[in-house]
């Protein structure tokens, strides 16, 4: 079994699931921030199916232990790790952690055979994994053996049962940093306590930076060995903040048999913020250096900063309280589960460049693998200076989490730890439907585009009417639109969603959205409505079809984008010959006129002229009439002072609020 628990002030809460460690209390208001940050873990035994263990290469859980290799093969690797990161130092205060890790291990080498190569407990930047050619005497941390990298940021206790050239001339127990040459090492025998439970104790003090490791076997007498080992070492320059604490044993043609049978580890990193009030020390100076006239004007200064400096407060109180309000209601909920900041930066490899997928104004997003829950996700992670970011990811989160259809992309989870804001969604393989429309991914045939079309109504539909309150998504757009893997569309990006009260309506009246999908009547009121995701609807089925971006301008010296050209095209020709040209000729006629016309339909300039998505649907469908349209495009003819303050609700009429 696996017993977890975490220290809040004075409370100590217990469970057998696991724990994320973060802030402890906080204490003197504004001028300290006092963080107390625990980690306790033990594992009796090792199950199938424990999520807090991370396999890979090799290793399995058997029998209640871990096994790293089999034995009857040659050049085996295998990694055992605990799934959650664990913060060894601060940045802020510098101050490092106390650890304490206590594990037992078996040894069992082949008789007649020479022994190799070994097992090693180690720490290691967030996301480390098995590095290729890694067996034998690389251990499973290295694949190479002549340099030390700097960049390795490594540190491990080995168990080394065969010496290599870089090794003394004798199995050892050694301490390494960044590379296979132990810093320190005493000699040890592997044969000698074959098939022996090891008891070992890695140890570090912060305050004398001296890492101590000791073992004892159970059965055999080690009074006449060495069996322990003292290194100084400051792990803030070979370690990140955050790492990753686990397992590592190979093999090569040296063969013998690793076991893992108990492990546990606490440590406990102590900070002590101070923040100091500048902004009064700069008044104080001022206020003792200038003329009494001026004087006065400073004070009237520092009033008006203090009130403003107030009004700032209470905005963020007002936002910690609906943070706050957010996380508790999810909680209660079955449905997207809460992330720490430390769940995510293992998978996403502490958020690194290479595992970028995208980025926005809120952001980027980045792919990753959550291995208890054996999936691939997007983590869109909010960037801290992001004002409207934090708002996006509250209307996102409140949303989206209330939503279930197989055309809506999948919220997994959410993470709110302080200032850090990231969504977790299923991860979709093949991307957006820009990246294949107009950045050539791929090249979708017709019948892929027409299964995409019917894919976002269906999507639409669900948020227009079949949701207990109508969502407003605000931004249907080509890059919203993601595809998995058989091109099923999944409608992403709810930050700019509003749910519409039947009673009030939509409680917006912000401007929000892309130029090129955003209605008239949207641009010159700021009113949003179903009618104004209907008109960004009509605007990517036109996109669908042709091939071009909304803003595209077919021709330098003319001012006509996609909807006003399409609109035009009969009077040149017919409406087909506007069909993207990658297609060659192969779709099918009957269905590209009707998402055409339905796609002018939607983008009308009139708003009480377009179509409800479940007209439009009927349509695409074959159920419904072609719309006949007029032969040019209308001019939307409005006034925004008396323009009507009704828009459709879930099968009702209701007057905006205009407030």
């Amino acid at each position: 079994m696996v017993e977890t628990w975490t220290q809040h002030a004075n409370e100590v809460v217990r469970d057998n699931k696991g724990f994320y460690v973060g802030p402890q209390f906080k204490l003197d208001y504004q001028d300290v921030d006092h963080i107390n940050i625990l980690v306790y873990f033990e594992f009796t035994s090792f199950r199938v199916g424990e999520t807090r263990i991370v396999y890979s290469g090799a290793t399995k859980p058997s029998g209640g232990a871990i096994e790293f290799n089999e034995v009857n093969i040659f050049n085996r690797v295998g990694h055992a790790n605990y799934a959650d990161a664990v913060q060894i130092w601060d940045s802020k205060s510098n101050k490092l952690t106390d650890f304490t890790t206590h594990f037992t291990f078996i040894i069992k080498t082949q008789p007649l055979e020479d022994p190799g190569h070994g097992l090693a407990f180690f720490l290691a930047p967030v996301g480390f994994q098995i590095p290729p050619n890694s067996d034998a005497g690389n251990l499973g941390l290295f694949n190479t053996s002549y340099n030390k990298l700097s960049q390795n940021k490594i540190i491990y206790v080995e168990f080394d049962s065969k010496n290599n050239t870089w090794d003394p001339p004798f199995q050892h127990v050694g301490i390494n940093t960044n590379w296979l040459e132990s810093d320190n090492s005493t000699a040890w025998n592997a044969s000698l306590h074959s098939g022996d439970p090891a008891d070992v104790w890695v140890s570090y003090n912060a305050n004398t930076q001296m890492l101590n490791v000791s073992w004892r076997y159970r059965a055999d007498n080690t009074s006449g060995e060495n069996t322990s080992l003292l290194y100084r070492v400051d792990l803030r320059k070979v370690l990140p903040e955050w790492v990753t604490i686990g397992f590592s044993a190979a093999t090569g043609r040296a063969r013998e048999r690793h076991i893992l049978q108990y492990w546990k580890f606490n440590s406990s990193l102590n900070i002590v913020h101070k923040v100091e009030d500048t902004s009064m020390k700069r008044k104080l100076a001022v206020g003792l250096t200038v003329p009494l006239g001026v004087l006065a004007v400073g004070v009237v200064i520092t009033w008006a900063l203090f009130w403003r400096k107030e009004d700032k407060h209470s905005q963020k109180s007002l936002e910690s309280v609906a943070l706050t309000s957010t996380n508790h209601d999810l909680e209660r909920g079955a449905g997207p589960k809460r992330f720490s900041y430390a769940d995510l930066m293992l998978p996403t490899n502490n958020f690194s460049a290479d595992q970028k997928l995208g980025e926005g104004g809120f952001g980027f997003v980045y792919k990753g693998y959550l291995s208890r829950e054996r999936m691939q996700v997007a983590v869109k992670k909010i960037s801290q200076g992001s004002k409207q970011g934090k708002k996006e990811y509250l209307a996102e989160v409140k949303i989206i989490s209330r939503l279930r259809h197989r055309n809506l992309v999948q919220l997994i989870g959410w993470c709110h730890d302080q200032t850090q804001f990231s969504l977790v969604y299923e991860f979709l393989s093949n991307g957006s439907l820009d990246s294949h429309l107009f950045y050539k991914k791929s090249t979708l045939e017709w019948g892929v585009r027409y299964k995409i079309a019917t894919g976002i109504a269906s999507a639409l539909f669900y948020l227009h009417e079949e949701c207990e309150h109508c969502v407003v998504h605000r931004d249907v757009k080509t890059s919203n639109i993601m595809l998995d893997s058989e091109f099923n569309v999944k409608l992403g990006d709810f930050g700019l969603a509003r749910l519409m009260d039947p009673e009030h309506g939509i409680k917006t009246t912000a401007l929000a959205g892309t130029l090129g999908y955003m209605c008239p009547e949207y641009l010159t009121t700021g009113k949003a409505s179903k009618e104004s995701d209907i008109y960004s609807f009509g605007v990517v089925a036109l996109e669908i079809v042709c091939g071009r971006k909304a803003t595209d301008r077919v021709d330098p010296d003319s001012d006509l984008g996609l909807v006003k050209w399409v609109w035009g095209l009969p009077e040149n020709g017919t409406l087909l010959s506007g069909v993207d040209q990658i297609l060659n000729n192969e779709f099918d006629a009957t269905q590209v006129e009707r998402l055409m016309r339905v796609g002018l339909w939607c983008a009308h300039p009139e708003q009480n002229m377009r179509p409800s998505i479940r007209q439009a649907i009927h349509v695409l469908m074959f159920d419904g009439a072609i719309p006949q349209l007029p032969l040019r495009m209308p001019i939307p003819v409005y006034n925004t002072a008396t323009y009507p303050l009704e828009v459709s609700s879930c099968g009702a009429k209701m007057a905006k609020n205009t407030s």
